[in-house]
């Protein structure tokens, strides 16, 4: 790959995505060591005459699911600190790439940017390592988003499959029943801006993996890329199913009928608190996120429901997916094998796995996890009882397909930020957006070295 793109590569990590699907714990120090041996783990390592893997993560029970891990592991022991979360996390890794030391043995990096370090040879395929054995573990869509072509970059641990979640008091009020199309939410929208009520939902600039997910609902295939051609990359962001999506909301939001606010902000979450919206399109990661932000606690408890995510065609219907995160082993690591039998390990015992989803750390996607009684069955209290994982969530981790991510995966959903806000102040259609996130996305790809095919 032309050298280009590793240079410009520092550069596009260092801005991070709007969200990080799992919240972090706050910072670690650096560990030095690789492979053997290990210093300033945050654990401390029982089983002192094993080999040591290092390991970068920070899901808020990762102290927990290591332990649990080292206890249990008679072959490996693994030595974790946090470095911090999310973007935090991959600026210190692409230092240590461009050193050709430093990284640890194995990191946690969400699936949307395994392909941004994977075309700088600074991730292993696994798929020699033990894959066979867990395979079965996980479904076709988990593997295919933490795969580039057919080579496995990560082992899924949590994902985001998407669904509706709207207020029950709202709905009632207004005689809303949960629309089973993207067609019936317009309705329902305008029913309920006719009668004075609230926004229906929100259209922001700032989501762009959520406006992306909801394009590939319809047909789209943002990327197509295989790194045997690694200089060759498939760039169709302005496709009609693209532009149809982008001028549905975009007409939506010019009739009044959805807010246009930033997500992820102390303004939304108080307009999600005091009613400000009736639904909220989003993933399964998304009611442990609003009661940790305080929703679901006050006022507004008890009056949340989840319904699955409308359609295009209801009769062909496509479940999609927001965030996830994956254990990957880095091309530093002194012992692949070993790093992989502790990439595939981790988060993958009951213990860890129902501690993560009892206390909505994370949706588990390994599927003795999906498939545990006690999971499908779970009365989410957030939900007021409702058992939204065994209704709406757990079928749509099952039917979905996976995708396949860019290289650059953060300088696209920056573009398609630019675009939507200007989509938002009316100064293009959905279909004019669509054309300019085209342009400069295959623009930026091509100065990067790459043929867009």
């Amino acid at each position: 790959m032309n050298k280009k793109w590793i240079s410009a590569a520092a550069a596009v990590l260092a801005v991070t995505t709007a969200l990080v699907a799992c919240s972090s714990n706050g910072g670690g120090g650096t560990s030095t060591a690789s492979g053997s041996g290990a210093s300033n783990c945050t654990n401390t390592i029982p089983k002192k005459n094993l080999p040591v893997v290092t390991m970068w993560g920070w899901y808020p029970n990762m102290q927990l699911v290591v332990d649990n891990f080292n206890k249990q592991n008679g072959e490996v022991q693994v030595c974790w600190t946090n470095v911090g979360q999310g973007g935090d996390e991959y600026d210190k890794f692409q230092t240590a790439i461009s050193a050709g030391t430093g990284a640890p043995d194995v990191i946690m990096i969400e699936m949307d940017r395994i392909p941004t370090f994977q075309i700088q040879n600074a991730l292993v395929d696994i798929k020699k390592y033990g894959f066979d054995a867990v395979k079965a573990d996980y479904s076709e869509g988990a593997w295919k988003d933490v795969s580039v072509g057919d080579a496995v970059y990560g082992v899924p641990v949590d994902g985001g499959p998407m669904a509706m979640i709207y207020r029950k008091d709202i709905f009632e009020k207004y005689d809303i029943t949960p629309p089973k199309t993207w067609a019936e939410y317009e309705q329902a929208a305008q029913k309920m801006k006719d009668a004075g009520g609230p926004a229906f939902g929100d259209f922001a600039a700032n989501v762009s993996a959520l406006t992306m997910a909801l394009q590939i609902q319809k047909g789209a295939a943002p990327f197509t890329y295989n790194p045997a051609q690694q200089s060759s990359i498939g760039v169709k962001l302005n496709d009609q199913a693209s532009k149809d999506v982008l001028d549905h909301w975009g007409r939506l939001a010019k009739k009044g009928l959805v807010g246009t606010q930033d997500q992820f902000t102390p303004e939304y979450i108080s307009g999600v608190i005091n009613g400000k919206y009736a639904t909220y399109i989003s993933a399964a990661w998304a009611p442990g996120y609003l009661t940790g932000a305080g929703v679901g606690k006050g006022k507004d408890t008890g009056k949340f429901a989840v319904a699955p995510l409308p359609q295009w065609d209801p009769d062909h219907p496509v479940q999609v997916n927001w965030g996830g995160s994956a254990f990957s082993v880095t091309s530093q690591a002194k012992n692949p094998e070993l790093a992989a039998k502790a990439a595939y390990g981790l988060y993958a015992d009951k213990e860890s796995l129902t501690h993560g989803w009892t206390n909505q750390i994370i949706f588990p996607l390994n599927l003795k996890a999906l498939n545990d009684p006690e999971f499908v069955n779970l009365k989410v209290g957030f939900f007021d009882g409702q058992q939204a994982n065994k209704e709406v969530y757990i079928p749509a981790a099952n039917a979905y397909k996976g995708v396949t991510y860019s290289p650059f995966g953060q300088y696209y959903f920056d573009a398609m930020t630019k675009q939507i806000s200007a989509l938002i102040e009316g100064s293009v259609t959905g279909a004019q957006a669509a054309d300019r996130i085209q342009e400069d996305v295959a623009n930026y790809a091509k100065e990067q070295g790459f043929t867009v095919q």
